[in-house]
């Protein structure tokens, strides 16, 4: 009878040590995810033409109608009095990124299930790193998808300095981050697909309407005091300006810091959320909710 190999039941044996990831490995990681973003945006060719269908009807139709009743006075950063539809297009392009910000959270739901997220969710990378590259990867589309919208905007006649598109990249950037961890936190709620539509609806159209996107907040005053510190709290609003300042060439700080400060809070409560130990995951015992 052979003897049993000590190294192998000894309770003192050490593990193998795991090699550390390393910037490369991190980099790979990044990589990867917004690769395959990307490559999944290009296979869809309706996502793109969908996330450009709204604002446009709103751009060519909406504005139209309400050019006249919906005059904007000489309010910053514009010099003079301006039409609606050159009001409206920096809140149409952050809707846009509002979409594609629910759009990725929708994908992270199917991902986390089934799909790709659920096996990098156990892989030794961490929690907020496989986040973070996906919300760099969102960030990616909804910049082809904004600038794509401000070109066609642009041959409607809208007028932004030239200066503006290149100023304004940062802005974009940093605001499809904070709508973007807002999706992430959403999809750490939402377990099934088939809930996730009504959670948008909950969540895009209030964000949207409640805001300085098609009309001044002075406009809202005058109609309601409630409403108008309904808009001031919306942190939309906020990303809104940021984004309108910055194609006109202006920093707005306030906009700034508010938006900065809501992608804090809510990417760390996304990375609380997806974590197994202490998050909505741990609570469902997994990326599937399966108890252990």
């Amino acid at each position: 009878m052979s003897r049993p190999d000590r190294r192998a039941t000894s309770p003192g044996a050490a593990e193998a040590p795991r090699r550390p990831l390393g910037a490369r490995g991190y980099g790979i990681c990044l990589a990867g995810i917004v690769w395959r973003e990307v490559l999944r945006f290009v296979q869809q060719k309706e996502r793109f033409l969908s996330a450009l269908v709204r604002p446009l009807v709103w751009l060519f139709i909406f504005a139209a109608g309400f050019r006249s009743a919906l005059g904007v006075s000489i309010i910053p950063p514009y010099d003079t009095y301006v039409l609606y539809e050159v009001y409206v297009t920096p809140g149409l392009a952050v809707m846009i990124q509002l979409f594609n910000g629910m759009q990725s959270s929708l994908s992270m739901v199917y991902d986390r299930e089934v799909g790709s997220m659920r096996v990098l969710l156990t892989s030794p990378f961490p929690r907020w790193w496989l986040l973070f590259s996906k919300l760099i990867a969102g960030v990616a589309v909804s910049l082809a998808q904004v600038y794509a919208f401000l070109a066609v905007a642009f041959l409607w006649g809208v007028e932004i300095p030239p200066a503006g598109y290149v100023l304004a990249l940062p802005a974009f950037i940093i605001t499809g981050f904070m709508l973007g961890a807002i999706g992430l936190v959403i999809s750490s709620l939402v377990r099934q697909l088939e809930n996730f539509a009504s959670v948008m609806n909950f969540v895009i159209f209030p964000m949207f309407f409640a805001s300085s996107a098609l009309y001044p907040l002075w406009r809202v005053r005058d109609a309601s005091e409630a409403l108008y510190l309904v808009c001031l709290a919306n942190p939309f609003t906020h990303a809104v300006e940021f984004a309108r300042f910055a194609l006109y060439g202006q920093f707005e700080p306030l906009s700034c810091a508010i938006v900065v400060g809501t992608t804090l809070v809510f990417f760390t409560l996304a990375v609380i959320a997806y974590d197994p130990g202490r998050g909505v995951m741990g609570l469902r015992g997994g990326p599937r909710g399966d108890a252990p």
